[in-house]
């Protein structure tokens, strides 16, 4: 629905999840909604603004400078006084969480890191796969990565509601963490030692999926026990993000129901 000057109503704003305007901010902050991330103009001196990014930094919220020409183009109100909120579509789980949630199913962790996976689309199609494979979570960083947002939570038809998801500041330390916890750390990447079908994934295991463009980072690749490879048989010498992990996602169910009782 839309007013005579042709601009999208506030619902419409609220339907893609954003909160815009100094006041809708600080009381959704007040209220504990789960934010994503904080988008104030740059530049800006204002109080009110400082307050905004120094009580989201302090519960852990995302906050990013940016000019006025892309919160002009975010917003859907078009008076969104310098700061643009995007709501998370549920809160972000814990790692611990995710690795309770293999316990009480008595599996091996089955894991899934996304490091900065920024295209929403991929992010939400790596969720859905995940979810329908029996993966017990995904992790993602907090920062130059997609979060839970409403694109994603609609391209992921729905596993966001049903697969905890943790956003961590450090992924390097998170993969550490997850090697003590006994996981292996297998990350994809292509030229990888060791090809997919030899790779050993019946274990408590982490699949890596790289950014769209780069791929891993270094200290993340650092931190893989294997970089496994997708043969490719075909003139091109990758996939999209989203269908290399469910490429490897889906020989993991294929070895683990081998693995398991007939």
């Amino acid at each position: 629905m839309r007013d005579k000057n042709n601009h999208a109503k506030p619902m419409d704003a609220e339907a893609d999840g954003l909160i815009e305007g100094r006041n809708a901010v600080i009381e959704a902050l007040r209220a504990g909604t789960a934010i994503d991330k904080i988008y104030i103009a740059r530049g800006e001196t204002d109080a009110t603004l400082g307050h905004i990014a120094s009580t989201a930094r302090n519960k852990g919220i995302v906050v990013t400078e940016a000019d006025r020409r892309k919160l002009d183009g975010m917003s859907r109100t078009k008076s969104h006084q310098g700061v643009v909120a995007v709501a998370a579509v549920r809160e972000y789980a814990g790692v611990g969480d995710i690795l309770s949630a293999a316990r009480e199913k008595g599996e091996p962790p089955l894991i899934v890191v996304c490091d900065e996976l920024s295209d929403p689309h991929n992010l939400g199609a790596v969720i859905r796969t995940a979810e329908c494979a029996g993966a017990h979570g995904v992790i993602i960083p907090k920062r130059r990565s997609a979060g839970l947002t409403a694109i994603v939570a609609k391209t992921s038809a729905g596993a966001v509601s049903y697969l905890p998801v943790a956003r961590v500041p450090n992924l390097t330390a998170v993969l550490k963490e997850l090697k003590e916890q006994g996981l292996w750390v297998f990350g994809t990447a292509a030229g990888g030692g060791t090809s997919l079908y030899e790779a050993d994934l019946k274990g408590p295991a982490a699949i890596v999926i790289g950014s769209e463009g780069d791929g891993m980072g270094r200290l993340v690749r650092e931190q893989c026990d294997f970089l496994v490879s997708i043969p490719m048989k075909g003139q091109l010498n990758s996939l999209n993000a989203s269908a290399a992990a469910a490429v490897v996602l889906y020989e993991a169910v294929r070895q683990r129901r081998s693995a398991g009782p007939a």
